[in-house]
Order: C-alpha cells, then sequence, then structure tokens
C-alpha cells in the first residue's frame, strides 16, 4: 500500500458540470472527488470540529470550478483517462455547459494525500443513527443511540460518504434485525460490514476482489473494534460461498450487481433481503428486472442524486 503512485486528475469545468462529471469519475474508479469552488472561500465555516485549514485563493479557480478526482497509476492509467475525456465531452450533447474543460494530471504521493484529504473530510451524519467521522477527529456523539464509525480514507476507497454508501446504510438501518448473519459483496472500506456489526448484526462475511479493500475493511474493523464480528475474505462475488445470510448487501455497480443475483438467491434464507447500491439512475430498470427474474420480491426503492439502491426480498 505504501508505495502506491496516484494520479490527480483535475478538470476545470462549471458548476453545472460538477454533478455529471463527478460521477464519470466515480464510475471511472476515482475514490475522493474534491470540488474546489471560488465561492466556498467566502462561506463561514463552522469550526466547533477542531482545527480549521485555511484555503488559498490562489488555490482556486478564478471562475468556474476544479473538480479533482485521484486514480491509481496503473498500466492502463492512459485508457482511463481518455475515457474520461470522452465522457465528459459527450456532455456537451447533453446540452450541460462544461465550460473550459481543461484537464490536467499530476503524480501524488501517499504521504501528501493524507494531508490534502483532511481539508475537505468532516464528521457526517448518514443516517438517523449513524455517523461517519474521521479517524483523526476526536468526535463526540450527540446521544447514546447515535452510532459512529470511523474511518481513515485511504485513497482507494474515499470517506464513506458518497450517495450509494448512505443509501445502502439507511437501507440496512431499515432493515437489518439484531443477530443477522449478513455478506457484504465488494466491502471496499468495510464502511457496511462495520455498519451492520453496529446495527446488531452477529456475523458479517465480507468479500473483495481487490486486496487493498480487504486490508482496508480489515484496518477499519479494528479501528471500529469489530473485527472479531467481521471475517473478510479476498473473493470474486460470491463463487464458491456457501452461507445462508440473512442479509446481503452489495454496493457495486450495476453491471457487476447483475452477475451474481442468482448467487445472491442461493445465499440468502426463504424471507432474507438483497440490498443492491452503486446503481445509476439509467440502470435502474435493468437491476429490477433481473432481481424479479431470479424470483426476488423488490421491497423498496430508493433515490439520492443520480444513484439508486434496491432492496429485495427472496419469497
Amino acid at each position: 500500500m505504501d508505495d502506491m503512485k496516484w494520479t490527480e486528475i483535475c478538470i476545470h469545468t462549471t458548476n453545472d458540470a460538477v454533478e455529471p462529471i463527478s460521477n464519470i469519475l466515480h464510475e471511472a474508479g476515482a475514490s475522493g472527488v474534491v470540488i474546489e469552488d471560488p465561492k466556498d472561500l467566502f462561506i463561514d465555516r463552522d469550526t466547533s470540529f477542531g482545527e480549521v485549514f485555511e484555503l488559498r485563493s490562489e488555490d482556486y479557480p478564478k471562475e468556474g470550478v476544479y473538480l479533482k478526482a485521484y486514480l491509481p497509476v496503473t498500466s492502463f492509467l492512459a485508457e482511463t483517462v481518455e475515457e474520461i475525456k470522452q465522457s465528459i465531452n459527450a456532455l456537451i450533447e447533453f446540452d450541460f455547459d462544461i465550460g473550459h474543460n481543461q484537464v490536467t494530471l499530476s503524480e501524488v504521493r501517499e504521504e501528501d494525500w493524507a494531508t490534502a484529504w483532511k481539508k475537505y473530510y468532516k464528521p457526517i451524519n448518514i443516517s438517523k443513527k449513524i455517523t461517519i467521522t474521521p479517524t483523526w477527529e476526536d468526535y463526540i456523539p450527540r446521544s447514546d443511540q447515535e452510532l459512529v464509525i470511523e474511518l481513515d480514507p485511504g485513497m482507494a476507497f474515499g470517506t464513506g460518504t458518497h450517495p450509494t454508501t448512505i443509501l445502502s446504510i439507511q437501507a440496512l438501518e431499515a432493515y437489518l434485525q439484531k443477530n443477522d448473519t449478513v455478506i457484504d459483496v465488494g466491502c471496499g472500506s468495510g464502511v457496511l460490514s462495520i455498519a451492520s456489526v453496529l446495527l446488531g448484526a452477529k456475523k458479517v462475511h465480507a468479500y473483495d476482489l481487490d486486496e487493498i479493500a480487504v486490508k482496508s475493511t480489515s484496518v477499519n474493523a479494528k479501528v471500529n473494534k469489530v473485527d472479531d464480528q467481521i471475517d473478510i475474505k479476498q473473493n470474486n462475488l460470491l463463487n464458491n460461498v456457501a452461507i445462508q445470510a440473512d442479509v446481503i448487501v452489495s454496493n457495486i455497480l450495476a453491471e457487476i450487481i447483475v452477475r451474481f443475483i442468482s448467487d445472491a438467491w442461493n445465499n440468502l434464507r426463504s424471507g432474507g433481503l438483497f440490498i443492491t447500491s452503486g446503481i445509476i439512475q439509467n440502470k435502474k430498470t435493468t437491476v429490477i428486472d433481473a432481481l424479479e427474474v431470479q424470483g426476488f420480491e423488490i421491497v423498496e426503492i430508493n433515490e439520492l442524486e443520480d444513484w439508486v439502491s434496491i432492496t429485495a426480498k427472496k419469497k
């Protein structure tokens, strides 16, 4: 993990295009997306969370906004950047004003990243009960009911505050029963596994194909003192998994969810729930159709910004 190199991609665009470009970046595998908007220089900041970072006006564009995201340096980085550029250019057809549309790349060392994050990452209330806070903040819960998850945003997985994570946690909070067995497919930072335990799950089986995710989930589970209830393994989706779970949660991407719906069915007890997230709006019907073909009954559909979460039941 320590010797990983990252590329910062910076896109000079407009407020109008922030939302669609953020989605393009997330879909391309970027972890956090940082928005540098000159308007932020004039906002009174809430300083009750401790230290305040001085925002320097020279770091901000004179007009429009900088959208920055971080991509791991791999052999196919050039293709990824090319795809991002093409997707952004395609926004013009949908009448988005993309402004200067200038794209610049720069290399970032892991240690610089950690300090960069501290500017943007503050405690955030995700659902009625759950607040996510960075490990370096001394956050005091506002009530006995509040459940706090501490996350250190390794570069690979952002801060747990993406709309798809929020939707997943809200669904877990609504449906998870005490002592449930949960499977988390594509666990990433482990945030959904940790949330499941805090919400009363007895045991969570967390899987991810990415070994950085497996490490990250393991570290975050320890930080949150729930590592004895989370079993973490490197695995491709639910291949060769034979566990009877009460809840399967997966915040991944629509294209991937549809590939393991029958495995999810087989790994759920009768009456069990399959909570899926990471679904962009225009893929919603594809996932619903695939779930229904398998025999799932759609219990609830929730939406936040451009993203959708679907809770389905094994009848």
